[in-house]
């Protein structure tokens, strides 16, 4: 049996997330003819400008890349045109591609979304799903079209999300399946014509993109809330509340649905392992934590170096 040809892939993405797709595709039997990526950009402590974790991948691999500041440029848009690609990727990429674009491969393009569509189109999907207490979420392949996320899906997989686990967890295991997912979608359009089933409107769901505000702690919510908060800003913006006029980050909790009779946001218990909390709605047990200008260490460290009185209370302000 002669099997289809390859396709020449034009890759599109920037972060972390996005390698294990690129990787995926240069180890499968389709040809990555170059990636797109954004500038690099300063970061860390020296705000020293390094490459993106796309282009370094893709450097190491010998494949050309592209970094280019706007996509509106028509010499970009000859430049990818000259590429030939038979499909876009996109993993990531971090800008809304126009029509233009999205026409130059002949089978346009199809992005690697970490939810399951319809639910948390946008720019944050894992941390709103493991935010919203989801039970499950997974790796959608969809059409990519001019409107944010909507167009209709070629393939989706499906991962439990764990009570404890981190968004970084989460994503971590998406970028894996989602890097399948996508080169098995790509083998079957290799074929021919692969079904694409629209989204249902109804169902539509939004991940806006994070701030450092949501991070602040209302400690009016129950315990659970609050927990999944913590977990779902982690490792970035992270939760955090004020106690004594000090900025303390949430890194790690559990909680338990046990009533405390007393106001949210007041301490419970404050000795050893346990610095326990009131809500809204039973307690929140705080097992890691971070002063301000401190490093993050276990609560028994914590405490050892800071006294904390039974009924200080948290507060959503300085």
């Amino acid at each position: 049996m002669v099997s289809a040809p390859a396709l020449k892939v034009l890759f599109m993405g920037t972060p972390q997330f996005a390698v294990p797709t690129l990787d995926a595709l240069l180890a499968s039997r389709h040809a990555v003819v170059g990636v797109v990526t954004q500038p690099d950009k300063p970061r860390g402590r020296g705000q020293k400008e390094t490459e993106g974790a796309v282009k370094a991948r893709a450097r190491a691999a010998g494949v050309p890349v592209l970094q280019p500041v706007t996509l509106k440029d028509e010499g970009v848009r000859d430049s990818l045109r000259a590429l030939g690609a038979d499909i876009g990727v996109v993993a990531a990429y971090g800008k809304i591609l126009s029509q233009a674009v999205l026409d130059i491969p002949r089978l346009g393009m199809i992005n690697v979304h970490a939810s399951l569509l319809p639910r948390w189109r946008g720019a944050a999907p894992v941390h709103r799903a493991v935010i919203a207490g989801d039970a499950e979420t997974g790796v959608t392949i969809m059409r990519v079209v001019k409107a944010l996320d909507a167009g209709a899906m070629l393939a989706t997989v499906r991962r439990p999300i764990g009570v404890d686990d981190t968004s970084d967890e989460v994503e971590r295991d998406l970028a894996v399946l989602g890097a399948a997912a996508l080169v098995a979608t790509l083998d079957r359009m290799a074929e021919g014509p692969v079904e694409e089933v629209p989204q249902d409107e109804r169902l539509v769901t939004y991940a806006n993109r994070l701030t450092k505000d949501d991070g602040v702690i209302d400690w009016t919510m129950s315990a659970e809330a609050i927990h999944n908060q913590i977990r779902g800003l982690y490792p970035w913006p992270h939760a955090f509340s004020w106690l004594d006029g000090q900025r303390l980050i949430l890194w790690r909790s559990t909680w338990s649905a046990d009533p405390s009779g007393a106001e949210p946001g007041t301490v419970l218990a404050a000795h050893g392992d346990d610095l326990i909390v009131a809500t809204g709605a039973g307690t929140l047990h705080i097992t890691e934590l971070q002063a301000e200008g401190r490093r993050a260490t276990r609560t028994r460290e914590f405490l050892a170096g800071r006294r904390i009185a039974p009924g200080t209370r948290f507060a959503s302000q300085p």
